[in-house]
């Protein structure tokens, strides 16, 4: 009890910390990204629009106030030895990544919320980031059950076209295994089973235990370390159908990322099972506008020959 009741109290705190304008922010479900700089300024981000400047300064003595109360709440500390605050919001589920000095001149932190509205494919079609045939393709590797591979820069939109690959899942029968470090990954299907890394058990660790619950598909928030060589063993020995996303800078450099992350487990690389358990590469990027878009689309095959989906369908790259 005395646990819950601290717990409402820092989140009071914060709340009234954050002040109305960061509440108004952090309240509509089309922002999805707050940054304070260190010069004090309230930028935002929201769903097919970008990034703006919401017109609003805070003080360094508010900014720092409201990274002092977040690490209160995780029980952490932030000083001058320990200037790097990394975490979960309490009761969101928001990433929050705060600065102070002597790291930067004045505090400075950023806030990404979680999804919480799911863009079907449909959406992409109607705001041209995606193409007919691009879709019918997608459309026929889910079916199939093709392990596919969102790839992307930061705020490139992976996890926001993610969700709109797993909505298509919505009313499938097999048996489906999520594996995620935050809760952003949003799935309707009947047989769902959510596991989130901890402290104690790393995305490896969740990987290897999966195998032991009968999954049909396995699904991954985002590959970034050794895990890769866990999960591409999984996807390549009778659990096809799997979707995960990975940072990198274009489609067929998704291959050399993933390469890097499996160096971290093995001494050699075993390129054989990267082009038998990857199927399909999808680069996301943001244009100028700040919308996100279908950069590009690749199957690959046993051999890591890339075959390109353009407007007009597949060409041989």
């Amino acid at each position: 009890m005395q646990t819950a009741q601290s717990a409402q109290r820092h989140l009071a705190m914060l709340t009234s910390a954050f002040g109305s304008d960061i509440n108004r922010l952090f309240d509509d479900p089309e922002i999805i990204e707050i940054m304070v700089n260190p010069d004090g300024k309230l930028w935002f981000e929201a769903l097919g629009k970008g990034k703006s400047y919401s017109g609003i300064k805070l003080s360094p003595e508010q900014t720092f106030n409201i990274v002092k109360l977040v690490a209160s709440s995780r029980d952490f500390v932030i000083d001058i030895n320990q200037p790097e605050l990394s975490c979960e919001l309490p009761h969101t589920g928001a990433r929050f990544q705060a600065w102070i000095p002597p790291v930067t001149s004045a505090p400075t932190f950023t806030i990404r919320k979680p999804a919480t509205k799911v863009f079907p494919l449909e959406y992409y079609l109607e705001q041209k980031g995606i193409t007919q045939a691009q879709v019918d393709m997608l459309r026929d590797a889910i079916k199939n059950r093709k392990n596919i591979m969102i790839a992307g820069g930061t705020g490139s939109g992976k996890t926001t076209f993610a969700n709109a690959l797993l909505y298509e899942l919505k009313n499938v029968e097999e048996r489906i295994i999520v594996l995620e470090d935050l809760p952003e990954l949003q799935i309707e299907a009947p047989d769902c089973v959510i596991l989130r890394t901890t402290e104690d058990k790393s995305m490896r660790d969740l990987v290897k235990g999966t195998l032991r619950m009968r999954p049909d598909r396995i699904i991954i928030g985002e590959v970034r370390d050794a895990a890769a060589l866990e999960l591409l063993k999984a996807w390549n020995t009778g659990h096809p159908g799997g979707l995960c996303t990975i940072h990198a800078n274009s489609a067929e450099s998704t291959i050399d990322r993933l390469e890097d992350l499996l160096l971290e487990a093995v001494s050699t690389v075993p390129k054989r099972l990267v082009y038998q358990a990857i199927d399909v590469i999808v680069f996301m990027a943001r244009n100028k506008a700040g919308q996100h878009h279908v950069a590009e689309l690749m199957s690959i095959d046993g051999e890591g020959k890339f075959q390109k989906f353009s407007s007009a369908g597949a060409d041989q790259v």
